[in-house]
């Protein structure tokens, strides 16, 4: 079985070249790279060994989860390998996650680390990124192999990996989840609700490249707020509850047990507080 790789892409054109590049050093080269290019201007089509495919969406805001079922239905193979734009695969990554597909018929997490401001900026090499690159302190990989994890919740859509029948099975993202948040838990959720099993796989490594960031995403409150919302009545449960928590410290919601509204939109002094500051 052939490997797609999937990524989406906004205005991240660096980004997406480290993305190739990771894929061009890779032990195990997919079979074809499909990019879903939602940027003010279309991004380039970059040179590489296996085949590129660059499908232009011209949309507004962030939509996720139609943007990565678009990709996933222009792929060819069978085993889907989804990155996000910021992400590059190490050596190891692409060829682990291929083969622990043909083992198991699973949800599938690589691990991240994540780079600081002046990592991966121009030429790099692997074991430098590896050594500067820090672990999620969360989400627990195994050195080698793979381990099962049983809180849904931590499933996380940086990159990841499944069979496309499977994928398919699921129904992809669910598009009632517009722009921003959720829609990779939800994902999780109906994956466990199917019997589909997670699975972290130890020694797939991608790297996170740097890019502004703000804790909590108050640049995205109002599409939070309308999924968190839908994932609500849904599931019964709230999502994102630390930074539902944290906008509401702010004031930018009202949120209870079985109630949440938008009340403002952020300050520019506010989005500045938020900011994370690079280590």
């Amino acid at each position: 079985m052939g490997v797609s790789v999937l990524t989406i892409v906004r205005n991240r054109s660096a980004h997406l070249a480290e993305l190739v590049e990771g894929l061009r050093r890779s032990d195990h080269q997919p079979e074809e790279l499909i990019i879903v290019d939602m940027s003010n201007d279309p991004v380039a089509l970059p040179s590489a060994q296996f085949q590129v495919h660059i499908d232009r969406f011209e949309t507004d805001g962030l939509p996720l989860a139609a943007a990565r079922n678009r990709a996933a239905s222009l792929a060819s193979h069978d085993k889907l390998v989804f990155l996000d734009v910021d992400c590059i695969p190490m050596r190891h990554c692409i060829g682990l996650l291929a083969d622990t597909l043909s083992e198991h018929d699973a949800l599938l997490c690589a691990d991240i680390r994540y780079l600081g401001p002046d990592d991966a900026r121009g030429s790099w090499n692997e074991t430098d990124l590896l050594g500067r690159g820090r672990a999620h302190p969360v989400r627990s990989f195994p050195q080698t192999g793979v381990r099962e994890e049983a809180n849904a919740g931590l499933f996380w859509s940086l990159a990841f990996a499944l069979r496309r029948s499977t994928f398919e099975m699921l129904g992809g993202f669910d598009e009632g989840f517009t722009g921003y948040g959720a829609e990779d838990t939800d994902f999780g959720f109906r994956a466990a609700q199917s019997g589909l099993k997670l699975l972290f796989v130890g020694e797939a490594i991608a790297c996170h490249q740097y890019h502004d960031n703000y804790d909590p995403p108050v640049q995205h409150v109002a599409d939070i707020v309308r999924n968190a919302r839908e994932f609500r009545a849904r599931w019964d449960s709230w999502p994102m509850e630390g930074w539902l928590q944290a906008f509401a410290r702010i004031g930018l919601v009202s949120w209870t047990a079985d109630r949440l509204e938008l009340l403002r939109l952020p300050t520019d002094a506010e989005m500045a507080a938020s900011r994370i500051e690079p280590l």
